[in-house]
């Protein structure tokens, strides 16, 4: 790591912990604010990527990981309304997730840096969003992975009702995959204006960023 890394070191530090922080706060019936912020991640991955290449694009990646466990374990003690912040279902699903993803997007994004400058932000960040979803909201809430914790009661999580409160029925925990998923969808589009913006300024040249 050098000294020209640390400032996406230290923004995909503070998104993990805003992330983590705001999730807990509702934004409407099938969201959290955290879903607005987590997915600035796939963006500062792919600006270190473009920018630095993906070995340091990892290095950012793992920092993001240690400061989401260092999260997840300080908000399984504190307790709340219906027990720990974080439990152990989720403190695994946000860390797997997060992980998988995240190399995911390096791996991509580097398979894709010749062509159009949009194609491997937006493939890689797609992808990259898609599987973080599954795997997170699977491993946290679906009733066939109680075995992971069944102290945990994620019953709630299970009751079957119209997706997104209008479409085809479905376990609640699917409207909820399905409402985040939608909101990584739609800022991974945005999040190519600041790309190229970002990009464009670091190298000087606005026609082969």
């Amino acid at each position: 790591m050098t000294r020209e890394h640390l400032p996406g070191i230290l923004a995909m530090a503070a998104i993990v912990v805003a992330s983590n922080i705001l999730v807990q706060f509702l934004f409407g019936q099938w969201l959290t604010w955290g879903a607005f912020t987590y997915p600035l991640a796939f963006l500062v991955t792919d600006l270190m990527n473009r920018l630095y290449g993906p070995g340091p694009a990892r290095q950012v990646v793992l920092a993001g990981f240690v400061v989401g466990v260092f999260c997840s374990l300080v908000g399984t003690q504190i307790m709340g309304e219906f027990g720990p912040l974080v439990t152990f279902r989720i403190a695994i699903g946000s860390g797997l997730a997060f992980l998988t993803a995240q190399l995911l997007d390096v791996a991509i994004f580097d398979r894709l840096r010749e062509g159009n400058w949009w194609k491997a932000p937006l493939a890689s960040t797609l992808i990259g969003s898609s599987v973080d979803t599954a795997l997170f909201f699977t491993i946290a809430f679906s009733g066939s992975l109680s075995f992971i914790e069944p102290e945990n009661d994620v019953s709630w999580a299970g009751e079957v009702l119209p997706m997104l409160g209008m479409g085809p029925e479905a376990p609640l925990w699917v409207s909820l995959a399905f409402a985040d998923w939608l909101v990584k969808l739609a800022l991974a589009l945005v999040a190519l204006i600041p790309f190229r913006m970002i990009v464009s300024r670091a190298v000087g040249d606005t026609t082969t960023a």
